[in-house]
């Protein structure tokens, strides 16, 4: 289809100093847990991101000198000419598709704990780690800062000589020593670089015109800034010193990269920010200068999109999330495919990925990280070897991937839900509150099934062991989830909580059919993801009196990797949910529970009429154990193989349902694979 001519302005190439964009689009710097420990899949990933059409591709944050080490973080490195070679392979796979590769120079000063390299990270004064980790930063003398200077020039005309387009001065997230400089909180300083906004901003000045003078005759030199840390008078805002920052340097950089600051705020979960959310933040910015400004908000609509360029908000539309979840969002507004976007949900389980030091996962984009170790790509699947015809039961995250996969193959499918409606977990789920966006998950691979013809859906189907026996199929998939345990057990409890049956005992999937639940309410959360916070604040919606218990030492401890759990615990406190943490479930009673100290043991009851436990899944297998038993009439029915896939076979996040689904789909028909299943990066040893 020909593009909508209310978008070419989206497409129209951008003057960066000495470089041209060929669009708007722009993939801003983000981390992804690949970094210098897996360099061939991260030239892969961002090489699909030019294909996809983002007219300026760029690294994480990159450790531009050894004192500045983010281990055991996988971020990129550039210490010295040794790291050059993978840099070189990260900027060819970008240029091969007519893409600017841009690359993100870090010293992260006392954000750094220099566990591999142990030397003490420089900042502008002495202190602790911003971790609990016992260690200091050196505070930083006119020698430091000469040095420091050098460290950076000499990174930038390395990050030259790998071919680098746009190479950056970072002065964002509240994670960089130039930031530290130029913040009232962390620089005491009596010197030029302390004191006057004029002197804190010293240092992030002399960055910047190095950076220029060493490399600014052939590269463009951007800078990344955040315009505001939500603290009010105790940090920069758009209101005070950031807005005087953006005037003094105006027109230094070659464009400006705007956000705010902590990463927690920049890249805030759809739970609790709309798409555009930092507008109001950075809309100045662009009033000050005549340089090219981007910057993000989850951007996923290109209405959107074409309304900011045009308010002159910004010149480029920058993004992360939205370019995991579609790699190819460009290019599918370019030719006039918009409605098969693969929209972002705002989960940010890319994030987490990054904070486990792994590559990176997305719950929209199965193939995520998995673009050279599985030469997975995001819009290309190899077409049916086979014309054998394919059986899904269950239409959850996991049933809708493979089906839609396989129907892209080219393979026969049969869809089989056994309630009225598409979706599964997702479609309860989506239907919590703030959740609504994870609903994308179904409405992407709806709209995707129902294109195909290959592909059909029966809906209301509940099928037996022997109704598949009869339906022809060669291959059989069991996608039928896994429903919350009722008993208790899960990570704290090994056996049944004692007292179940004397009170009113709930799951999550009670309370998502539209149990409701009045009174002394208590929720125990043992799963430590975002479903017992999310039921509290529902509960507490809906009237309850609400205690939330966790054995955990905080609410949905786990959320801390996807950067929301202070805002979940936040909103649960100021909603006036009662929170009890290290605490479990000793035993139940009529209208109370009795909790236990995780640590000593020591008891205390409180009333509850109502218990909701959040403890653990179990994988739902009747239907593929029933068939298992059947196994001698397989052959006669002409089915080959049943398996179980996603939460049926192992329950987790809705990502990796997502993940097993589109697995099962790559691998039909093809050789079972001995030993790993994965190509790895494998390092060779010195000779020395």
């Amino acid at each position: 289809m020909p593009r909508d001519p209310r978008y070419d302005i989206l497409f129209e190439p951008v003057k960066i100093g000495p470089k041209i964009a060929r669009n708007r689009f722009y993939q801003v710097p983000h981390c992804n847990g690949m970094g210098h420990q897996h360099p061939s899949s991260l030239a892969a990933m961002r090489g699909v991101k030019a294909e996809g059409g983002w007219a300026v591709v760029s690294t994480e944050e990159v450790e531009l000198h050894y004192s500045s080490d983010l281990s055991p973080f996988n971020e990129g490195r550039l210490w010295d000419d040794a790291d050059i070679p993978y840099h070189s392979r990260v900027v060819e796979k970008i240029h091969e598709h007519g893409s600017l590769a841009a690359i993100e120079l870090v010293y992260s000063s006392f954000h750094s704990i220099n566990n591999y390299s142990r030397e003490a990270p420089l900042s502008a004064i002495c202190r602790p780690n911003d971790s609990y980790d016992p260690t200091y930063s050196h505070a930083m003398n006119k020698a430091d800062i000469k040095a420091f200077r050098q460290w950076h020039r000499d990174a930038a005309l390395r990050a030259k000589r790998c071919g680098y387009d746009l190479i950056y001065v970072y002065c964002g997230h509240n994670l960089t020593l130039q930031s530290h400089f130029l913040s009232r909180r962390y620089n005491d300083r009596t010197d030029e670089y302390g004191g006057s906004l004029e002197n804190r901003v010293r240092l992030l000045r002399e960055t910047l015109q190095d950076t220029l003078e060493a490399v600014g005759d052939t590269c463009a030199v951007p800078i990344r800034f955040a315009v505001d840390e939500l603290l009010g008078s105790e940090g920069l805002s758009c209101e005070n010193e950031a807005r005087d920052v953006v005037e003094m340097l105006a027109e230094m950089p070659d464009l400006w990269d705007v956000n705010i600051a902590d990463w927690d705020n920049d890249s805030q979960t759809s739970r609790f920010a709309e798409s555009g959310y930092q507008e109001p933040f950075i809309s100045f910015v662009k009033k000050i200068t005549s340089k090219p400004v981007v910057g993000v908000g989850r951007y996923t609509s290109p209405d959107a999109m074409v309304k900011l360029i045009k308010s002159g908000v910004m010149d480029m539309i920058g993004a992360a999330r939205p370019s995991i979840a579609d790699p190819f969002l460009p290019k599918k507004i370019e030719e006039g495919r918009v409605e098969d976007i693969r929209e972002c949900i705002g989960c940010n389980m890319c994030v987490v990925g990054d904070h486990q030091a792994v590559p990176m996962r997305c719950t929209q984009n199965p193939t995520m990280g998995e673009e050279w170790r599985r030469d997975w790509h995001p819009e290309k699947i190899a077409k049916k070897t086979s014309d054998s015809r394919i059986l899904i039961v269950g239409a959850g995250p996991t049933g809708m991937e493979a089906a839609m996969a396989l129907g892209q193959r080219g393979y026969e499918v049969m869809l089989a839900e056994a309630t009225k409606e598409l979706g599964g977990r997702v479609r309860h789920e989506s239907r919590l509150p703030s959740l609504i966006q994870w609903g994308r998950v179904r409405d992407y691979r709806e709209y995707q099934i129902r294109q195909l013809s290959n592909v059909e859906i029966y809906l209301d189907n509940q099928l037996a062991a022997d109704d598949i026996l009869t339906l022809d199929a060669n291959h059989v998939a069991i996608a039928t989830g896994s429903p919350w345990r009722r008993d208790g057990r899960g990570r704290e409890h090994h056996h049944d909580i004692p007292g179940l049956d004397s009170n009113a005992i709930y799951t999550p999937d009670d309370i998502m059919q539209g149990a409701t639940l009045t009174g002394d309410v208590l929720v125990y959360d043992d799963e430590h993801y975002y479903m017992g916070g999310v039921l509290a604040e529902k509960l507490c919606q809906d009237g309850a009196n609400v205690t939330l218990v966790t054995p955990a030492t905080d609410v949905s401890t786990f959320t801390h990797n996807s950067l929301e759990q202070h805002r979940i615990q936040k909103q649960l406190i100021e909603m006036g949910v009662t929170i009890i943490t290290t605490h479990s479930i000793a035993s139940v009673a009529a209208d109370s529970v009795t909790l236990a100290c995780t640590y000593t043991s020591r008891e205390q009851q409180i009333a509850a009429q109502s218990v909701v436990l959040v403890t653990a899944m179990l994988p739902e297998t009747a239907v593929f154990d029933a068939l298992q038993s059947h196994s001698e009439q397989w052959a006669d029915a002409g089915i080959k193989t049943v398996d179980c896939i996603g939460d049926a076979y192992a329950p987790g996040t809705i990502a990796a349902a997502v993940w097993s689904g589109h697995r099962y789909a790559r691998e039909m028909d093809t050789e079972n694979v001995t030993g790993v299943p994965f190509k790895r990066e494998l390092i060779r040893l010195s000779s020395n």
